[in-house]
């Protein structure tokens, strides 16, 4: 069986300048980094404004487990169907880290039939939008620092300084830090820390911004801790919003590539959903609509963070709700919220832990119809799944009013996806207003507990001493009824990695919150989870390779 990076390396791309073709771009509206990539230029974006959008279709998932959903195939898979069957259709996806990318699985491009290409490229330095994001959120560090060595004429507590450095790449020992050792002339010491980049604010503000402008009021915004009375400091206080708008100024250009079948996709932006908001950039979706009649969108993990933040984040600032979503299952992920064991998956039918694993998928239906989106449920089919199995997941779907399609585009492409494209298809008529989830100027408290008490479906949250203090200073601030992007562990509804399932009655635990005025929202943190990962103990880094010509082994 050949393997991803073997797939893309056979595969025979396009010059980007005729993909951009098909979406109706020129040569002339492109920044072009090569052959087979390209920033579409700032001004082409604003002259596509007055364009109608088209049809939104966001792809997202159960609880991952190790089993694995290929939600980011499934959605490459799709939009590549769409196209096969005549649609004008646009993929929209997110750059993948290096941290994951050299950590737990290799790339993350898609995988079998269903990539988007150079995959090589796209999993490492791409068009440098990773590298500018590092680069500007550790400048504003470094001025930072800078400003109090000088004199601190800002009066800044450096107690309690709360922005932090970030590197694209797992590294837990770089979580707690000391910095300005080494006596007077270097600096002030204080203790600080790391985040990966994806959780950086300036990734989420990338992600967020409307233009350029917006994008300096947003950097501007951004709140990088408090001065000796207690009172924000703020980027603009610093005078920086503009040197940090110019660092950013390409990137926030999106990057066209195309599938392995030649559909054009936006590659643009990546914060994760467990600790971000999960979303591609809203420039990228934006354009997407402007330029094809179908676009076909992912959001980090499952439904209850990533789809939960594009549909209470992203889109009040996207001006437009999905016209369907797809929820991602397998056969074998069901089974293992059923309670089988990760090593005992594919060893014999289990039709049983198919049904009892059914309630994870169950509840992520039920929120996004909470939503008042039309939901399609889309199994990714492995070679081992049995008919029983199969037909058991439909008949439970069918059961809830829900199409259900088996696909399988990791084998066969687009090919392997033309029923579920015909079923998105069908649900994107079914027009219904959109209800959110939470009224936009209600307070933190009630926000959190909506997304608690409806989406994963526990029974109470509780704050740390550390959490309440925070509540009542935001609230001080003005700060109180901005969105709540939850940090939380992918793998459970609740705080809980390993209850799965649909565990209920279970509190919540908000330890900590992180303010990113800039971008918008309000960080909750829960349970145990880290803003800078660690590598594993057999890292997917030790099994890649270049060799003497230049092709590229091991990228999964």
């Amino acid at each position: 069986m050949k393997t991803d990076i073997q797939i893309a390396q056979e595969n025979e791309m396009l010059p980007i300048e005729q993909i951009a073709e098909k979406i109706g771009l020129s040569k002339e509206n492109l920044k072009q980094y090569g052959k087979y990539k390209a920033k579409v230029d700032w001004e082409t974006i604003q002259a596509l404004e007055n364009n109608p959008d088209g049809k939104l279709i966001l792809v997202t998932a159960i609880n991952p487990t190790p089993a694995g959903e290929g939600k980011s195939t499934m959605t490459v898979g799709l939009g590549d169907a769409l196209s096969k069957i005549g649609q004008k259709t646009m993929i929209a996806l997110r750059e993948p880290s290096m941290g994951p990318t050299m950590g737990m699985k290799g790339g993350a491009a898609g995988g079998g039939y269903a990539q988007v290409q150079p995959m090589d490229e796209i999993n490492l330095h791409f068009t440098g939008d990773m590298h500018a994001i590092t680069a500007t959120n550790n400048a504003l560090a470094a001025f930072i620092d800078n400003h109090i060595h000088q004199g601190n004429a800002l009066q800044i507590d450096q107690r309690r300084i709360t922005w932090k450095r970030v590197l694209d790449i797992n590294d837990r020992a770089l979580r707690n830090v000391v910095v300005g050792l080494g006596g007077v002339s270097n600096g002030v010491p204080r203790e600080d820390g790391f985040d990966i980049t994806v959780a950086s604010e300036i990734m989420a503000i990338l992600c967020l911004a409307t233009s350029l402008k917006d994008l300096k009021e947003r950097l501007g915004n951004i709140m990088i801790g408090y001065n000796v009375n207690r009172q924000p400091i703020t980027v603009r206080d610093l005078k920086m919003e503009g040197a940090l708008t110019l660092l950013l100024k390409d990137a926030l250009e999106p990057n066209l590539v195309q599938t392995l079948e030649h559909t054009p996709a936006f590659v643009h932006g990546g914060p994760f959903a467990n600790i971000a908001h999960g979303c591609n950039s809203v420039i990228a979706t934006k354009t997407a609509l402007k330029v094809a009649d179908y676009v076909v969108t992912e959001a980090g993990f499952g439904a209850d963070l990533g789809a939960e933040k594009f549909l209470d984040i992203k889109v009040p600032v996207l001006g437009k709700s999905p016209d369907a979503v797809v929820i991602v299952a397998t056969v074998r992920s069901l089974k293992m919220h059923g309670g089988v064991n990760v090593t005992e998956l594919t060893k014999e039918e289990n039709v049983e832990a198919v049904r009892s694993g059914f309630t994870n998928l169950e509840k992520h239906i039920e929120n996004m119809q909470r939503y008042g989106v039309p939901v399609v449920v889309g199994i990714n089919q492995f070679i081992y799944d049995s008919e029983a199995e199969l037909n058991t997941i439909k008949d439970l779907c069918l059961n809830k009013g829900v199409p259900c399609v088996v696909a399988s585009v990791w084998e066969n492409g687009a090919a392997g996806g033309v029923d579920l494209a015909q079923a998105v298809l069908t649900a994107t008529q079914n027009t219904a207003p959109f209800i959110p989830l939470y009224e936009a100027d209600s307070s933190m408290e009630q926000k959190i507990n909506r997304i608690v008490e409806e989406i994963y479906g526990g029974a109470a949250v509780q704050y740390t001493p550390k959490a309440l203090t925070q509540m009542k200073l935001f609230k001080k601030h003005g700060w109180s009824t901005l969105p709540i992007c939850m940090a939380k562990t992918q793998y459970s509804l609740s705080d809980q990695p390993k209850a799965l399932g649909r565990p209920a009655g279970f509190t919540i635990t908000i330890r900590e919150f992180i303010p990113k005025i800039g971008a918008g929202f309000i960080v909750a943190l829960t349970g145990d989870i880290l803003t800078m990962p660690g590598l594993p103990k057999e890292p997917a880094a030790l099994n890649m390779d270049v060799l003497e010509d230049g092709t590229i082994t091991g990228l999964f």
